[in-house]
């Protein structure tokens, strides 16, 4: 076994260079009780806290939290000292990461214990009772990729030592939303959700989809999701729940095919009124469907959606209010004062003193997800990637002044999930991908930016198997190491251009298994989900050898592997016997030290599996071996490379960090050092540094 010892790898740390501009925020919170600390969850960093009403931000969660996605945070009003943190999104895109249960803190975030509940994955509503910080409920949602027991209400009465299960629906639903009522701590209601993703698909909606009542603080349980006034009939999709402070009054939001919209009940759910059906509050329903109610006037209450709506005549009517940022997802008031409070949504957290009518800054938050990066040859030399729900950026690796300030970013076309390339001879000239197979070529010397897509055909509406071409949420993107001016793009079929874009040939077949039933619309049964972003049967990964001309490897998120000896002129499938049918292949690194020898990582957690698949061949693909020995069963690998300097010396990028091989990837050891347990999607070794 080669490995080094740890400590002589102590001298080296990470550094970051930002963007400091927030990530997506799906749980906020504030103290109740000092009006300049505010905390939020990220869904890839952590816990951060705010003692300056949001000017500067600091995470208190790491070195204490094993996974980084949060998606419920809770401050207790009767002693803001403690806080409650449940992890994993319910925000159920295809690329999200899984929790690992609570943690809480006794102090104000300076310290966690891990309070169990780690097989629930995704927790959506923590609930605090008013008066005993003890008591506390939490919505376990349950694993977003399979059917798992580990579902329903939970409750502990002794701060989180020891949970009791208290409502449970089936192993295919799971807590969406919880809500207290203000007047009444032993009042709560519940609403399950039906749903689950596979590899191609996103299923929202289904008979277990419901609402609970409990009036004895969760020892009895009434379903009242068909009490009058709410759809009689048909399946239910996501439901959002709010109570008011008012005895009696609920509001609930809705998802349903035929009477979709808001709804509020004055008798504690026993009849119902639909208010409105406006498709603003309802739209996309599977990433929002949230409604908040003002802790003051039980006619004031709160939809963030993909934009921001706020009613003032119970829900009748509804207003837009403008947020730094679009897809709002949680908020929270000060209970004493409901003009304080924070909201949390794709583009961080930002915090109103004035009802919503100014926010802060989000561009204080380094919680930028970025799918994939790339480096030029400029000196210093500058740093490119595709920021989620953002844009894409260029930033340099180091600055003159004393630190890299949003002034030296620079957004270089493309959209906010895609691939960049930039060309070695001139890089001013870039190119830069997004989803629905989007492609810019951008000279940063003009200013001036192309669209320079392969096949400009709108896929919002429509199903994979409509399109003449289906292009992945982050299609591959790459320029040749032979030829700055060849250009490789990939839908389900390998393009190349000759001319930067302006013409394009497709030099292999379809490269994916195809399969029809992989290629229907996704979502339903309830509300389909069809934006062109969730397409599936496309190649995913793609490399060309840098010392053999004409030797290029394709991997699909269907879980095959193709390479081509002759430019593209005739492909072999060469598929691992051990990589199982409908892996994902995420990366694959042709070796920058032989034509022969390509290393793949691969994923099945969109199959209900997390192990580690990382491969390596040195004969074109006729033999691999697994190359896992040192990287735990539930981490799973996103990206690997090789060091481009000495011949196998590999790192590998998995939902919590990075490892590092001395041999090939025959044993692999941490490299963790100071980075946060974060997601690793990609890296590059930029000319030995």
């Amino acid at each position: 076994m080669v490995t080094v010892n740890p400590d002589l790898l102590q001298s080296m740390k990470y550094r970051i260079i930002g963007p400091t501009r927030g990530g997506r925020v799906v749980a906020v919170a504030g103290d109740p009780g000092d009006k300049r600390v505010f905390y939020f969850g990220s869904t890839g960093g952590g816990v951060w806290k705010t003692t300056d009403g949001g000017v500067t931000w600091e995470n208190v969660s790491d070195g204490y939290f094993k996974r980084a996605s949060v998606g419920a945070l809770q401050v207790s009003k009767s002693d803001p000292n403690v806080i409650y943190a449940g992890m994993g999104e319910t925000t159920i895109r295809g690329n999200v990461s899984r929790g690992d249960g609570v943690y809480k803190s006794t102090d104000a975030g300076k310290s966690w214990a891990h309070c169990g509940l780690e097989d629930t994955q995704n927790i959506s509503e923590i609930e605090i009772h008013p008066s005993n910080p003890d008591i506390v409920y939490a919505g376990g949602f349950g694993h977003v990729w399979g059917r798992n027991e580990e579902r329903g209400v939970y409750r502990s009465t002794d701060g989180g030592k020891s949970w009791e299960k208290i409502l449970y629906k089936s192993d295919k639903a799971g807590v969406c939303d919880i809500t207290m009522d203000p007047t009444n701590p032993r009042i709560l209601y519940v609403a399950f959700w039906e749903a689950h993703r596979t590899p191609y698909s996103l299923e929202s909606g289904g008979p277990d989809s419901s609402i609970y009542r409990t009036e004895d603080s969760g020892d009895t349980w009434t379903e009242i999701t068909r009490n009058p006034g709410l759809p009689q009939d048909g399946l239910l999709g996501k439901i959002g729940l709010a109570s008011a402070p008012k005895s009696g009054r609920v509001w609930a939001i809705v998802d349903h095919a035929e009477e979709p919209g808001v709804y509020r009940s004055d008798d504690y759910g026993d009849t119902w009124k639909k208010l409105t059906g406006d498709a603003n509050l309802i739209q996309r329903p599977w990433y929002w469907m949230h409604i908040e109610a003002d802790p003051q006037d039980p006619d004031t209450l709160w939809c963030p959606n993909f934009e921001f709506w706020k009613s003032v005549d119970g829900g009748t009517t509804w207003q837009a209010y403008s947020t730094p940022h679009v897809d709002n997802h949680d908020l929270w008031f000060d209970p004493a004062d409901p003009d304080r409070m924070i909201m949390g949504n794709d583009g961080g957290a930002c915090v109103s003193y004035n009802g919503g009518l100014t926010w802060s800054t989000q561009y204080n938050q380094p919680t930028a997800e970025m799918y994939h990066v790339i480096t030029d040859n400029r000196q210093p030399y500058q740093v490119y990637g595709a920021q989620q729900d953002n844009t894409t950026i260029r930033i340099p690796s180091r600055s003159n002044s004393a630190a890299i300030n949003f002034t030296e970013w620079e957004e270089v076309g493309g959209g906010e999930s895609g691939y960049i390339a930039v060309r070695p001879d001139n890089p001013d000239i870039v190119f830069a991908g997004s989803y629905q197979g989007l492609l810019t070529r951008y000279d940063q010397s003009t200013g001036l930016q192309k669209n320079i897509t392969v096949w400009s055909e709108n896929a919002s509406g429509h199903a994979a198997g409509e399109m003449k071409y289906r292009f992945q949420w982050t299609s591959p993107t790459l320029l040749s190491p032979h030829s700055p001016g060849t250009l490789y793009t990939a839908g389900n079929v390998l393009f190349r251009s000759n001319d930067d874009g302006q013409s394009w040939d497709a030099i292999s077949p379809d490269l994916t298994r195809a399969d029809p039933e992989t290629l229907g619309p996704s979502g339903g049964p309830v509300t389909k989900d069809m934006t062109g972003a969730e397409f599936y049967a496309t190649i995913f990964a793609v490399a060309e050898s840098a010392v053999e001309p004409g030797v290029i490897w394709a991997g699909s998120d269907d879980g095959l592997i193709h390479v081509t000896r002759d430019g593209g002129e005739n492909w072999a499938n060469v598929n691992p016997p051990e990589l199982p049918d409908w892996s994902l292949v995420s990366i694959i690194e042709a070796s920058p030290h032989d034509g022969g020898t390509a290393y793949i990582a691969a994923t099945r957690y969109k199959s209900h599996d997390d192990k580690p698949y990382l491969f390596r061949t040195t004969d074109y693909g006729k033999t691999w071996n697994l190359i896992v020995n040192g990287i735990p069963e539930d981490d799973f690998t996103r990206v690997i490379r090789e060091d481009p300097e000495r011949k196998g010396l590999l790192f590998a990028g998995t939902e919590t960090g990075i490892y590092v091989s001395l041999d090939a990837g025959d044993n692999w050891q941490r490299l963790q050092l100071n980075l946060p347990l974060v997601p690793v999607h990609d890296f590059v070794i930029h000319e030995g540094d």
